[in-house]
């Protein structure tokens, strides 16, 4: 079979599933992508990149939408050059988010495109006006419909798509839900494990090193990037009181200064910067790594005392499933789609986004405790066991490209998240229309006219035949 990905930071949501598709030999595997530096084995990358940034001219609403279509041109034409080479795949697999997906279908008309549907922005009931410190006016509402321009292309275009969780799966209009089914891309629970014997050692400003051990007072926080949406300043706060408390405390802090969601600081700040101003640590005691290879990150929630998630209500992050499956005491906020996997007490605790001094509490709950909540921590891996292995989420994803590209189609109408899939139904065969009956009015009318007339009406048909 041939398969091609389209994801501008690749492998994106498509790690576990573009390797397991690369390494059958008798399949090819090509993947579109922005991202240089990373190669994949036995995957054919093909590099794009768009001509030029959305005009200043632009208007601000539309410059997302603008910014997606000089991706979807530039994709485009690597597909074009594909398929002048021979290549046509079986199936598309990609994320419309960037727009990148928008014309693979007039390349490629007559292949299945699957979409990795991951958030439908709102004004109202998500990310947006959850801060309190950040009002929602009309030029947001108008602004966040206009936001959604490249999403809703690359949902009329798919034939079907996949979405990590039902919350994210809700937020896609009704009318083309069916579409959708809700697979998680999935937790590989065998490298993401408990190891008692975890350490890893973190270099100090001064160039001494630190040994850290599973079974210290460690907490953990880890993000793509210190920012607002993933409560950087909440947890630096609730850092503050945690070490002033806890002498033994050390904190580590994995994630980069960027900005992936939300709105950036003037003049380049950072929200580390910023954070760092606002409140007291004791800086020997806090581990800053930035971001890190997989392998740092895998010590780093293996050593976790506690481990704190905070979130606006938004795209879930693989961190927390996987700190899960590594058996972490995840604290965590009770925001969508958190709750829809963690249930207080039972497999992590949840406290209130805003509230720091909350978080605090909790870690000194768990800390406290004689065995640091050992069942809830072995309920949180059981829970991505059950739900979130990477395996059972393969065979899912598996099940559903093998139906799109044997021409099964998702069904209206069936489980919400659940679709479907059937092959469409042949039109129905045209037939030629009836021949009409006399209307009974006409043949009252004729008996009326006479017995002559009658006779000449029967007389016509053989005057006809001969």
């Amino acid at each position: 079979m041939k398969y091609l990905f389209v994801h501008q930071n690749m492998p994106g949501q498509y790690k576990h599933i573009c390797q397991r598709l690369a390494d059958d030999a008798s399949n090819t595997v090509v993947f579109i992508t922005k991202r240089e530096g990373l190669e994949l084995p036995n995957v054919k990358k093909v590099l794009y990149k768009p001509n030029r940034e959305p005009a200043e001219s632009t208007h601000r609403y539309i410059r997302d939408a603008e910014r997606g279509i000089l991706h979807a041109q530039e994709v485009a034409r690597k597909a074009l050059a594909l398929k002048a080479q021979g290549f046509v795949p079986d199936i598309i697999i990609g994320h419309p988010g960037w727009g990148e997906t928008l014309y693979l279908k007039d390349v490629y008309p007559d292949t299945p495109l699957l979409g990795f549907f991951e958030f439908y922005y709102h004004a109202v009931g998500a990310d947006v006006g959850f801060d309190p410190e950040s009002p929602v006016t009309l030029d947001t509402h108008c602004r966040i419909r206009t936001k959604n321009i490249i999403q809703f292309m690359g949902l009329e275009l798919a034939d079907a798509g996949m979405s990590p969780t039902y919350w994210q799966f809700q937020q896609y209009p009704p009318e083309f839900q069916y579409k959708i089914s809700v697979i998680h891309d999935g937790v590989d629970t065998k490298v993401c494990t408990p190891n008692p014997d975890a350490s890893i050692e973190i270099k100090n400003t001064d160039g001494a090193v630190t040994t850290l051990r599973q079974g210290e007072e460690i907490i953990t926080f880890v993000v793509r990037n210190l920012e607002p949406y993933r409560g950087f300043p909440q947890f630096m706060r609730a850092a503050e009181v945690i070490l002033k408390r806890r002498p033994k405390a050390r904190i580590i802090i994995v994630g980069g200064d960027e900005i992936s969601y939300g709105r950036a600081l003037p003049n380049g700040q950072t929200y580390r910067k910023q954070m760092l101003e606002q409140v007291e640590l004791d800086l020997s005691r806090v581990f800053f790594l930035g971001r890190v290879p997989y392998s740092t990150y895998l010590s780093v929630i293996q050593v976790s005392g506690v481990h704190v998630y905070l979130t606006y209500p938004f795209v879930l992050s693989w961190s927390m499933l996987e700190s899960m499956s590594a058996e972490c005491l995840v604290v965590a906020s009770a925001t969508q789609p958190v709750t829809e996997v963690i249930e207080d007490g039972v497999n992590g605790l949840l406290v209130d986004f805003f509230d720091f001094q909350a978080v605090a509490d909790r870690v000194d709950e768990v800390l406290d405790h004689k065995d640091r909540m050992a069942a809830i921590r072995k309920k949180a891996r059981s829970t991505i066991l059950q739900t979130y292995d990477l395996e059972d989420c393969l065979a899912a994803q598996f099940k559903l490209i093998d139906s799109l590209i044997t021409g099964k189609r998702p069904l209206a109408g069936t489980t919400p998240g659940k679709p479907a899939y059937r092959l469409p139904q042949a039109a129905p065969a045209k037939q030629a229309p009836a021949k009409k009956a006399p209307a009974k009015a006409a043949t009252k009318k004729a008996e009326k006219a006479g017995t002559g007339k009658k006779k000449a009406a029967r007389k016509k048909p053989a005057k006809t035949r001969a």
